[in-house]
């Protein structure tokens, strides 16, 4: 988890930025590839039960895009919990049409995403998760950045497809966690 104080977001920017429901009609690139990692993903009862346990509310603010490989295998995932905990919810806001939000967000100097965002009630910052889970990030830093792209690139879809959107849960959770314990 990061932690930013830089950024601020009102409840009226945060009403205007869709549901995910709202949003996945909308995906172009990856739709179909968006429709079925959606369909598939689960999320175990042990997350719900944590998530549950920390409060709330919380809202969670996704940047995506619907090109973003990383964000089809992790979105998904978290908008099933947030489906399942009635203390969370969840608006999408496009990286590019949001550059404050993304500036704010930064991996490094990259523009990497999903960037979720954990806010409380009052819409102030308390954390931010992203772009992709730190088990993976570190290989695709690491030894996978000496992979050409195409041969990375499967070998990280490999990966989410072996985790079941595990990590996922477990440290955008476990970001929750934190910010209920500071809150």
């Amino acid at each position: 988890m990061h932690t930013n104080t830089n950024f601020e977001l009102d409840a009226d920017r945060w009403q205007a930025a869709p549901t995910f429901a709202e949003w996945l009609p909308t995906a172009q690139k990856n739709a179909d590839l968006w429709q079925a990692v959606y369909k598939l993903a689960q999320v175990p009862d042990e997350f719900v039960a944590r998530a549950a346990r920390a409060g709330g509310p919380w809202h969670l603010l996704v940047l995506s895009e619907d090109w973003c490989g990383d964000a089809v295998n992790s979105v998904p995932v978290v908008q099933r919990l947030v489906e399942r905990v009635p203390t969370l919810d969840l608006r999408i806001m496009g990286r590019d049409a949001n550059p404050d939000v993304m500036d704010a967000h930064l991996t490094g100097k990259s523009k990497s995403i999903p960037v979720v965002i954990l806010l409380d009630a009052g819409f102030q910052e308390l954390g931010w998760w992203g772009p992709r889970p730190a088990e993976l990030q570190a290989w695709v830093l690491g030894p996978g950045h000496a992979l050409p792209t195409d041969d990375r690139y499967r070998e990280i879809r490999r990966w989410y497809a072996r985790d079941h959107g595990r990590s996922v849960l477990d440290e955008v959770v476990s970001m929750v966690e934190r910010g209920a314990a500071g809150a």
